[in-house]
């Protein structure tokens, strides 16, 4: 007995055996983070991988942004604006297939007037049509509404590939709409003017043909008269789109600015009207 109890004791005394399976080796893959959100629009961002973006198109621009829907139609918050745009894409799509243009700027003679809204929106109303692939340039580098509505803030953008920073891959965004291409301006820069002005627009543009030569290419640029940045430009696009706010814009200033944009002008969109259409015409 006493040996027994000794032997007992013996084996208590010795480590016992984990019954539990070993864990399993550890996954060094890291798990994909969100990058940020937008400051103030509700949008929510979430980087997957470089140059892919995905956003909620139904929240962007507080509603104002046309809804796309699983058919090819456009479905917007208003069914009258959503056929206002159908109706300038087909003007603008007729236009510039015919005189063979592939820019378009978009410009209007004041801050306010709803030009973001309204190059957005195009350029999703654009890129329905099957055959065309549209890239949108955020080109308001001293205030990139476009860029702070699609991006998160501190992404690569327009700004770092003219200030060779960036490969113009890694600024190129998918936003997930497809045939839908956007490329942000970055972070505000006060010396926008300055470089706008320089010889890398032109490169700018050029390089941007060069990248796929049936693309169809919109500038959301400045307000016409806050600077020189869309003057400097209007030699390297074809064609000049001006979005004009209903009874925000005098006689003179519009007189003004078919002056400067002159036969590179082919339409004007009147937003913010009365009736909640945005009309559009010839800019003679």
């Amino acid at each position: 007995m006493e040996r027994a109890r000794a032997e007992r004791q013996q084996s208590l005394a010795q480590p016992q055996r984990s019954t539990q399976p070993p864990p399993a080796p550890a996954n060094h893959e890291q798990p994909i983070r969100p990058v940020g959100k937008t400051d103030g629009t509700g949008v929510q961002l979430q980087c997957r991988r470089t140059g892919q973006l995905s956003f909620d198109p139904y929240s962007l621009l507080n509603g104002r942004l046309l809804r796309i829907e699983g058919d090819p139609a456009l479905v917007g918050v208003d069914e009258g604006v959503a056929e206002a745009y159908r109706i300038l894409r087909t003007q603008i799509l007729h236009r510039l297939r015919t005189e063979s243009h592939r820019t378009l700027a978009i410009t209007s003679p004041g801050r306010g007037d709803g030009r973001t809204t309204t190059a957005l929106n195009l350029a999703i109303s654009l890129a329905r049509d099957i055959e065309q692939h549209v890239l949108l340039v955020d080109f308001d580098l001293k205030h990139p509404s476009l860029s702070r509505y699609v991006t998160p803030r501190g992404s690569p953008g327009l700004i770092d590939w003219l200030a060779g920073q960036a490969d113009l891959e890694d600024v190129l965004i998918d936003p997930g709409i497809e045939r839908l291409t956007i490329l942000p301006g970055g972070a505000p820069i006060r010396h926008a003017p300055q470089l706008c002005s320089s010889p890398r627009i032109r490169q700018l543009i050029e390089a941007l043909k060069r990248h796929r030569t049936d693309w169809l290419i919109l500038f959301d640029m400045p307000s016409l008269f806050a600077g020189d940045a869309v003057v400097a430009a209007l030699p390297h696009v074809d064609a000049v789109l001006l979005v004009v706010a209903d009874g925000r814009v005098s006689r003179k200033e519009l007189a003004d600015a078919q002056a400067l944009l002159g036969a590179q002008c082919i339409g004007m969109v009147l937003n913010k009207a009365e009736s909640g259409y945005a009309r559009c015409g010839d800019g003679e």
